[in-house]
């Protein structure tokens, strides 16, 4: 190299150099939480758009007076889409009355499943979606009795917008996968399979083994079948686990679009790694799964290479229930205490606001909505 050009080099290189400082400067650490909303009623789900707007359902174990909110402050909200879909649940049908899994997919569309349970007198269970720059219905489908029994709990979800299919985790007394064809508008349910069940091992947070009403309502240990429920980024692969278990599943997604027999979709199921007793869990767009850690108040990861390991820990993480990715890296989280209420104990709700929502800082590709 001549060494006249050294110096010019040299000055390029620290030029460039400088100005990649301030773009590290801006991003978080891995792992960094902050809360976004402290809340006096009880977040079920929260989903996130790509601009950052933050939806979340109303837990039903713990109502409130509205049912499906979005956040617009550290401590304030507005019914979403309006006052009339958050009537009193039970009122009619074009209410909202035990909304549980919400989630953006790519058309900007907010889908929120309603299972119904939960009440008096139980609601025939819903998927709807709404356009969240209009807040209108876009899409609804009502599910029969052979597809949701009664003893149904829709709780989670996975969309692929593109393709049109929302893959649904029912953990009630019978798990299962429930399957809408959005262009069809139908569905179908698979069942009876072991990968759907949960596992014997105990569901323990805050040092207490946790109880859970099963047949005839009798209580007894905490045993939950299919709860956190993903797509891959491509909508190729769908993932999901049970709450009490510590396997994470995969099979492919065009067995249940091509509505293949149930035999083969069983055949299909594999074991893609390892997962902590977890709520809820989200697939980022490089192939890394976060789930929900129940036990020690925290975020895992599980690597595209396999490997699982913490984190987060943060001791306000008092059972972190569901996560979706909202813009760049960021987790969006629901911290709801649902282990301090009465369908986990058969004891006084010992639930202390305000309920959280926070965010993570994964440094990853994220999936807004996902």
């Amino acid at each position: 190299m001549p060494y006249k050009l050294f110096p010019v080099m040299l000055a390029t290189i620290l030029l460039a150099a400088c100005a990649a400082k301030p773009e590290l400067a801006d991003k978080p650490a891995v792992g960094k939480v902050e809360i976004i909303a402290e809340l006096d009623i009880t977040p079920g789900n929260v989903t996130a758009s790509k601009d950052g707007r933050v939806f979340a359902s109303i837990h039903g174990m713990r109502r409130g007076p509205v049912q499906l909110i979005e956040v617009t402050g550290k401590n304030t909200y507005v019914p979403f889409p309006d006052a009339s879909w958050n009537g009193k649940p039970g009122s009619g049908p074009d209410v909202l009355n035990t909304p549980h899994g919400v989630l953006i997919d790519s058309k900007e569309r907010l889908w929120v499943i309603d299972h119904g349970n939960w009440m008096d007198q139980p609601q025939p269970p819903k998927l709807l979606a709404f356009d969240i720059a209009t807040r209108k219905l876009a899409y609804r489908h009502d599910f029969n009795k052979t597809i949701a029994p009664a003893d149904q709990i829709l709780q989670d979800l996975a969309v692929d917008g593109e393709r049109g299919f929302v893959y649904i985790a029912d953990c009630g007394l019978d798990p299962a996968i429930v399957v809408v064809d959005i262009n069809k508008n139908t569905a179908r349910r698979f069942s009876k399979h072991p990968s759907l069940a949960a596992e014997n091992v105990e569901l323990v947070v805050e040092g207490k083994p946790l109880l859970f009403p099963g047949a005839g309502g009798v209580m007894g240990p905490a045993r939950v079948g299919i709860n956190p429920i993903t797509l891959s980024a491509d909508g190729e692969t769908l993932y999901f686990g049970p709450m009490n278990g510590t396997a994470w599943y995969s099979v492919p997604a065009r067995l249940f679009r091509d509505n293949a027999p149930d035999a083969q979709i069983a055949a299909a199921i594999q074991r893609a790694g390892s997962k902590p007793i977890s709520d809820g869990a989200a697939t980022d767009a490089e192939g890394n799964h976060f789930f929900t850690n129940l036990p020690d108040n925290g975020i895992d990861m599980l690597t595209a290479q396999g490997e699982l390991r913490p984190l987060v820990r943060d001791a306000r993480f008092l059972w972190p229930d569901n996560a979706h990715f909202g813009p760049d890296s960021w987790l969006y989280v629901a911290v709801n205490q649902l282990h301090r209420n009465p369908i986990f104990s058969g004891a006084g709700d010992q639930g202390q606001p305000p309920y959280l929502i926070a965010r993570v800082w994964t440094g990853t590709r994220g999936q807004p909505g996902r």
